[in-house]
């Protein structure tokens, strides 16, 4: 795969991973007054990271033999591409009375920080695609 593709795949999955995180914090902030509500946050580039390495280690990794098929392959390496967001729900703070651990400035703050965030990616998408055109004139 070259590197015009990987990095246009990564920017969509960047930017996927950056609606669902928006639409969560949106959602801690509806539920900010409910009880017993516990703040969710999106984790995905620990994922992204365990997978990089996992695939950067197969090239200089030991090979395992395996007498049957059905045996666990432990040297098969974590594809970036599998990596999928994950929704984390903070069960063990309590913030408010109620038992609702949702700060509505905290979140204002992550949506803006998000909104930041997808217009950089925007730009770099764009970077990208501006670099072919340029190349395709020459």
């Amino acid at each position: 795969m070259n590197t015009f593709t990987k990095s246009v795949e990564l920017l969509h999955k960047a930017l996927d991973v950056n609606v669902l995180r928006y639409n969560v914090a949106a959602n801690n902030i509806a539920c900010a007054e409910v009880p017993n509500y516990k703040r969710q946050e999106v984790n995905f580039e620990s994922e992204l990271k365990r997978a990089f390495e996992s695939e950067k280690n197969k090239e200089n990794a030991f090979q395992l033999q395996t007498a049957d098929s059905n045996h666990i392959k432990l040297d098969v390496p974590y594809s970036w591409q599998n990596v999928e967001p994950r929704r984390v729900t903070d069960w063990y703070t309590t913030a408010n009375a109620n038992g609702n651990n949702v700060d509505a400035e905290t979140e204002a703050t992550n949506i803006l920080k998000i909104q930041m965030n997808y217009r950089l990616l925007t730009q770099l998408e764009n970077f990208e695609f501006t670099q072919i055109k340029t190349a395709m004139r020459k």
